[in-house]
């Protein structure tokens, strides 16, 4: 289905959006360069379309990990994504503690619903979901951004994307998709790194440059055979992006998909996350969406002045 150029969000007064501008291409076919991009990465896992679990920064150093709370973090942080319930012996693995140690620290877990039971195994408890929705920051966010996302699922019938920056990845907030669009692929709450994303590359772009630095400091590594893995390549990514203000990421994440993105300010100047269309390489009508996407960021920063 294509979007017309001019289409207003339904539900809301339109917002007048930017004169259009041409598309920044963030792949293989856009740029030409002499670095080479064929690596053999996982050329499928992980998703703007993904939610893949790509950790994040060590915090603290040994006596971080000699306190309690060293010793809990790694042991409700051994699950995944696609993990529904872990061995206590699997525990042992990930963990790298003590079996004895994960044994009484789980049971004290399960006592604080932290954990639960099931048979043998243990998995993620309730509680902690109950405590995840607690997190102000975040359920403002969605509450603001949800009607908009809605409004373009409703104009592309595409997986419509909301994330935000932690460490040097983004993190997905929120995310709607129609019965063809992506579902087990992608996950809210799941992390990819923001140099090959189409949101991370929107929050890179109007982000502070020690930011940049930091990125390319932990490796810019392979996702597919055309993820940007030269430094230079991404900052003239990032400054077309600036000028710009949408990128057009494709197949840098998965192969035969692109995801259109751009920057969300609260009130117009603080960055707050981004807002992206996640479509089959096919399907995507860049020109076509464009102006409904911009629309509804200005949407969401208006709400959340």
């Amino acid at each position: 289905m294509k979007a017309p150029a001019d289409v207003a969000l339904a539900g809301h007064h339109p917002v007048a959006a930017p004169a259009p501008q041409s598309l920044v291409l963030s792949s293989h076919r856009a740029e030409q360069g002499p670095e080479s991009e064929e690596a053999g990465g996982a050329e499928g896992g992980g998703a703007e379309v993904g939610g893949g679990e790509v950790g994040g920064g060590e915090v603290g150093g040994a006596d971080s990990m000699n306190s309690v709370l060293g010793k809990v973090r790694p042991i409700l942080e051994a699950f995944t994504s696609d993990d529904a319930a872990l061995s206590l012996a699997e525990l042992v693995r990930r963990s790298g503690a003590a079996k004895a140690t994960v044994h009484r620290l789980a049971q004290e877990l399960v006592s604080w619903g932290l954990l639960e039971r099931e048979g043998c195994d243990y998995r993620l408890g309730l509680r902690l979901f109950e405590l995840g929705q607690r997190v102000h920051r975040q359920r403002i966010l969605r509450e603001a951004v949800q009607p908009y996302m809605e409004d373009l699922l409703l104009i592309t019938r595409e997986t419509i994307h909301f994330a935000i920056h932690d460490s040097l990845d983004v993190v997905y907030l929120d995310k709607i998709f129609p019965h063809r669009g992506l579902n087990a692929e992608s996950r809210v709450a799941g992390r990819l790194p923001l140099y090959c994303t189409g949101t991370g590359k929107a929050i890179l772009a109007y982000s502070p440059p020690s930011l940049f630095v930091d990125v390319v400091r932990g490796g810019l590594k392979p996702i597919t055979r055309h993820t940007v893995i030269s430094p230079g390549r991404l900052r003239a990514q990032l400054d077309r992006i600036r000028e710009e203000g949408i990128v057009l990421e494709s197949e840098e994440i998965r192969l035969g998909y692109a995801s259109l993105a751009v920057p969300v300010f609260a009130g117009g100047t603080t960055l707050v996350g981004a807002l992206s269309i996640t479509a089959p390489t096919y399907r995507m009508d860049a020109t076509g969406y464009a102006t409904a996407l911009r629309t509804a960021a200005l949407g969401i920063g208006r709400s959340l002045a």
